[in-house]
């Protein structure tokens, strides 16, 4: 099998896979509370060792079932109102799309795309034009988008939304794992990530960071949880001082320990090297498409990650995906809908993505573009 859909879900580390079984195993034996009871050191090294990879505080953490509901209690702390903005990207992931279109339905909020540059991501000069001129209530980026390579200049945006005191999200899905990152270099209020992809964990995972000033803020999710907030008399609660306040009583506890051994893994291996090498492996690949008639690379940016995009003359998706299945070559589609404006732009209405890690190969890389080649032949 070669895996080439790491920005799907990466391979399980054999502690990941060790750390999931084992506390399943204990729920069997003594129940799940006392599990969790006797597992809660272990419990709290997820926080830790997220802190870890972020650089911050184990209280700016919270556990969520995936990035998307991470995003959308995030999202649900503000306190929209007709005629606020948001401001976004071309190139934003579809579930946060969604969600804008959503505020848009519900209260009249306003959804405002930054344009690109002609070489592709997003024209920052523009981005801060608007926010000098229409000055959202958020601006929201995704680091790096599931249907390309293209690396968000996210810090650069971030000292602009300091400078104007503009609440700011990022999303790190494809990131966290593949890129190091800094959340006071970025100097976002929330970011929010999965470890399933290029962080190796399980699925059913995300989490969300919250920054110190939202946490000091009038900030807390629109359905909090018995978790999130301490029912203080019959018509009053109150929330918990840390990002505990956007979490839900019940989760998963086997995942959460997954994560944890999944997170400290990466920190092991050296995100910045285990990227590098991913992301080397995806430009060999896009170089050795190029040269093949009749496949159209569709990566834009100045600067790339390790998803490599591409459309095929002669084929539609779901025949040519079959053909890799058969090859058993790992791969993932991404269709019109999944990025309305991104592919519009690009005139596709599909095309197919590989995303190496750095456990592929180059003779792995070879093997794929000679695949590539005879089924476009």
């Amino acid at each position: 099998m070669v895996h080439f859909n790491n920005a799907g879900c990466g391979l399980l580390t054999t502690s990941t896979l060790r750390a999931v079984q084992d506390h399943v195993a204990l729920e069997a034996e003594i129940g799940g509370y006392e599990a969790a009871a006797r597992r809660e050191g272990a419990v709290a090294n997820f926080y830790e060792a997220t802190a870890m990879l972020l650089g911050c505080a184990a209280q700016n953490i919270a556990f969520a079932s995936s990035a998307t509901h991470a995003y959308s209690v995030a999202l649900s702390a503000i306190r929209f109102a007709a005629g606020d903005v948001v401001l976004t990207t071309r190139n934003d992931f579809i579930s946060n799309q969604l969600a804008f279109l959503s505020l848009h339905r519900r209260f009249g909020v306003e959804v405002v795309h930054a344009p690109d540059l002609p070489e592709g991501g997003v024209d920052v000069d523009a981005l801060a034009e608007l926010i000098r001129r229409r000055r959202p209530r958020l601006v929201a980026v995704t680091h790096i988008p599931t249907n390309s390579g293209l690396v968000q200049p996210v810090a650069e945006i971030g000292r602009i939304c300091r400078e104007y005191d503009i609440l700011y999200i990022v999303d790190a899905c494809q990131s966290a794992g593949q890129l190091p990152l800094s959340v006071e270099h970025i100097g976002c209020d929330f970011l929010t990530a999965t470890p399933r992809k290029f962080l190796r964990g399980p699925r059913g995972s995300g989490f969300l960071y919250v920054s110190d000033r939202i946490l000091a803020g009038d900030y807390e999710p629109l359905f909090i949880d018995m978790y999130g907030a301490r029912w203080t008399g019959a018509t009053q609660y109150q929330p918990l001082p840390t990002a505990a306040r956007f979490e839900d009583w019940e989760f998963s506890y086997s995942t959460v320990l997954g994560c944890a051994a999944a997170i400290r893994y990466a920190l092991e291996v050296g995100v910045e090297a285990g990227g590098r090498r991913a992301i080397d492996l995806a430009a060999d690949l896009r170089t050795g498409l190029d040269r093949l008639p009749g496949v159209r690379v569709l990566e834009r940016g100045q600067v790339l990650g390790a998803l490599v995009t591409f459309a095929i003359d002669g084929w539609q998706a779901e025949p040519f995906k079959a053909e890799l299945d058969r090859r058993r070559i790992n791969s993932a589609l991404s269709f019109r809908e999944f990025a309305q404006y991104d592919f519009g732009d690009k005139d596709v209405d599909w095309c197919l993505r590989l995303s190496p890690h750095y456990y592929n190969t180059e003779d792995e890389v070879a093997q794929i573009l000679a695949t590539i080649e005879e089924l476009v032949a």
